[in-house]
């Protein structure tokens, strides 16, 4: 069988599991799906069975057999239909993961790549100069901001940039007398209002990816093919980027694979500090609030969506090792 043909099955099997174990989730919980928003909505008087059949078809709580239940999942999970948030009711659960989607993918997808190709290239630049000034400023450097948990830089970097100094506002993607758009001014004022989370993500993640490159750099420079490159009279650079470094930067792509199909989940905690319209605090809200229907959309998104990276990942590997194929 053709090997992109297995993947893609392997693929087709795990998305199915993902998304069974996602619709079982809730169901196995104590209780009904509706149980928190029923308490919410009608307060701590008694409920009669017919305002509970009236909130339960506004709220769209499932009925009926499991197997019906499953299918009917299945079919609305596949054209888009998650149903009604109980936080933000009645706005529907599609609605707000579209709408928290861009911030989330814009802030948290181009701080990912750019810390890990400045991160990737620094520890490839460390491993080639180890032993160096270079290597160890960049290893130091690396293991002390990559020790720093997100919540305690963000933290840090909103207390004294944010509140001393007022050179960035405490929170929100945007100034609240300002309407969302495609005007300059606002992407002004949301590139603005990204700067701290941005450099919270970038200065938490850089770490982890030089580390992990110079570490796997170090280990590949001792194999007989660059020695042998090098014996040969190839140019530095060459040997590092060309030999070296392509063999080197297979684990890293495993993990950036993995962060990548992450970043549709948000930074929770970086967007929960700076209050972030993103979709790791649209997840925060619900899971406080326990919103049943807009939890499971959210899971089944980032499930699929590392699910994806993962599958390129995979067809990646072939290009950069033939051994893969």
């Amino acid at each position: 069988m053709n090997p992109i043909i297995r993947k893609l099955i392997l693929f087709v099997a795990t998305l199915w599991a993902a998304v069974t174990v996602n619709f079982f989730i809730p169901r196995l919980m104590p209780g009904t799906p509706g149980d928190a928003a029923l308490a919410k909505l009608a307060g701590n008087g008694p409920i009669n069975p017919a305002q509970r059949q009236a909130i339960d078809a506004t709220l769209g709580v499932p009925h009926g057999s499991l197997v019906s239940q499953y299918w009917t999942y299945l079919d609305n999970s596949a054209h888009g239909r998650f149903g009604i948030s109980y936080t933000y009711f009645p706005q529907t659960v599609s609605s707000l993961i579209l709408h928290a989607l861009p911030w989330t993918l814009v802030l948290v997808g181009t701080v990912t790549v750019i810390a890990f190709v400045v991160g990737t290239l620094l520890g490839v630049l460390a491993a080639w100069r180890r032993g160096r000034a270079v290597d160890t400023v960049a290893t130091v450097g690396g293991t002390f901001t990559s020790g720093f948990p997100y919540f305690w830089t963000a933290l840090l970097l909103l207390f004294v940039f944010a509140f001393k100094l007022n050179w960035f506002p405490i929170k929100g993607g945007y100034a609240a007398d300002v309407s969302p758009n495609l005007s300059l001014a606002f992407v002004r004022d949301a590139a603005f209002h990204s700067v701290l989370p941005a450099l919270t993500i970038l200065i938490s993640g850089l770490g982890g990816w030089l580390l992990g490159m110079r570490n796997n750099m170090i280990n590949t420079l001792g194999e007989d093919y660059v020695t042998f490159a090098e014996a040969n009279g190839l140019r530095g650079r060459t040997v590092a980027l060309r030999y070296a470094a392509r063999n080197a930067l297979l684990p890293n792509l495993t993990a950036f694979g993995m962060a990548l199909g992450l970043v549709v989940g948000g930074s929770l905690l970086t967007e929960v500090v700076f209050a972030y319209p993103g979709v790791g605090y649209l997840l925060y809200n619900a899971v406080v609030n326990e919103d049943f229907p807009l939890m499971q959309a959210l899971f089944l998104v980032i499930t699929v969506s590392v699910l994806v990276a993962n599958f390129a990942v995979d067809l990646l590997y072939g290009l950069l090792d033939p051994r893969a194929r």
